[in-house]
């Protein structure tokens, strides 16, 4: 995406990476956590003991055995997710793929399965109980978003 905004296709964009470019601006707005989050109807009891452990290769084992929800060609928040808190990448797919996250919370909400997720983006739905948050990760993956643009960009920065 950063092309686009070299080239003028696009005007602005939203980022978790900056990269050294001299047309671009970047402008920090916001921090996200990544969390691993589960639906409504799942029994987390052995999890929750097992992370009392501290037992990170059974834990990893256990989530390995779930049902995992992710996204049309992203597996980025989980394979960092995975890679923070077990130092590797994860070795199996999601068993649902869905168009976006917000999918991913609809179909938590209505039984079990695991994914991670941003924390902004199911903040109403852990608080309301529709799913339920079950680790923020040992070490917690906190992404801070910038908004990107172009240096010679009048009519935006007008409207921001």
């Amino acid at each position: 995406m950063i092309d686009g905004l070299e080239k003028g296709i696009l005007d602005i964009i939203i980022t978790p990476q900056i990269v050294t470019n001299p047309l671009i601006t970047f402008e920090a707005f916001f921090k996200e956590t990544i969390i691993l989050i589960g639906g409504k109807d799942m029994d987390r009891q052995a999890f929750d003991h097992l992370l009392k452990t501290a037992d990170y290769p059974t834990i990893e084992t256990w989530l390995q055995q779930q049902k995992w929800y992710g996204t049309t060609g992203d597996m980025e928040h989980l394979r960092k997710f995975w890679q923070l808190n077990f130092n590797k990448y994860p070795d199996f797919r999601p068993n649902y793929i869905v168009p976006n996250i917000n999918s991913i919370v609809r179909c938590l909400s209505s039984g079990k399965g695991l994914a991670i997720v941003p924390d902004f983006l199911c903040k109403n739905e852990i608080e309301n109980g529709s799913v339920q948050l079950l680790w923020k990760g040992h070490k917690p993956l906190v992404n801070k978003l910038y908004f990107a643009t172009r240096k010679k960009n009048s009519h935006l920065k007008k409207s921001l």
